[in-house]
């Protein structure tokens, strides 16, 4: 029973080093300034991470110091969490599946529609119940003002690689033919393109297009970059708790095993 629960300690350890990556991963999406302007997308990744941390923890204290009720109590909650975090990952694999960019040609940057992405996400970010809030946060934002900052010529700013977010809320689209001044002040022409969003493109910068349809759907753009870069780490750490999950059940039941041989053994002594 020994050597099980040795091998039990150690697959926690490997567990609580499993949560590091997952912790980590919900602070970098959590100090995104997009997430910072959506709460209730900042910390679930983190509040997983910490409790795989706890969760292994409990098993660890478990199975160094033989406690029988603390280890199932951990493998019970280990697998919600397994189950939780594997839903977490097709949830956000579904929802960030569709891609909303097309390429400009002439132009280093993409631009976003709104109906290229996924509905779900489009009906809980940018219904009108929430986009207000998100909008006044993006406006508060250093994303668009530093851009002046960042390209002086009208060279430097279409080869710019810029993000999702900052090519559809900080300048108009390019198909309303506006005239560039600078990154967030633009000129618009005697004939605009019949595109609601050249209407409402205003150089002010608390306006901006932030109202725009194509500041939304750069903001979905934006989460699925960031979402499905994460993901790739959820999933390789979703896949070792997984595995390390089920070492640890066997060598629970091998405990419980042993124990029964053991008692077992005793009676007919």
């Amino acid at each position: 029973m020994a050597v099980s629960n040795n091998l039990t300690a150690i697959l926690n350890f490997i567990a609580f080093m499993c949560s590091i990556p997952i912790i980590t991963a919900g602070i970098w999406l959590a100090s995104k300034p997009d997430n910072e302007c959506i709460h209730w997308l900042r910390w679930p990744v983190v509040f997983m991470g910490i409790s795989v941390l706890l969760v292994s923890l409990l098993g660890f204290v478990g199975a160094y110091w033989k406690k029988e009720g603390l280890l199932g109590v951990y493998l019970v909650l280990m697998a919600i969490l397994i189950v939780l975090l594997l839903v977490l990952l097709i949830l956000a694999f579904v929802v960030t599946r569709p891609n909303g960019e097309y390429h400009v040609p002439g132009l280093a940057y993409h631009e976003y529609r709104l109906e290229g992405f996924s509905p779900w996400l489009r009906n809980h970010i940018t219904s009108s119940d929430y986009w207000g809030r998100i909008r006044t946060c993006l406006a508060d934002s250093s994303i668009c003002p530093k851009l002046s900052q960042e390209y002086i010529t009208p060279n430097d700013f279409f080869a710019a690689h810029l993000s999702p977010i900052e090519s559809g809320c900080c300048k108009p689209p390019t198909i309303c033919g506006f005239q560039y001044t600078s990154p967030t002040s633009w000129i618009s022409p005697s004939n605009q393109a019949v595109d609601a969003d050249c209407f409402m493109w205003n150089n002010d910068p608390s306006q901006l297009c932030y109202n725009c349809n194509s500041c939304k759907a750069g903001l979905l753009g934006n989460l699925r970059e960031e979402w499905r870069k994460a993901n790739i780490i959820l999933i390789v750490t979703v896949v070792v708790l997984i595995w390390v999950y089920l070492i640890a059940c066997s060598a629970y039941r091998n405990a419980q095993t042993e124990e029964l041989f053991h008692r077992y053994k005793q009676g007919w002594a």
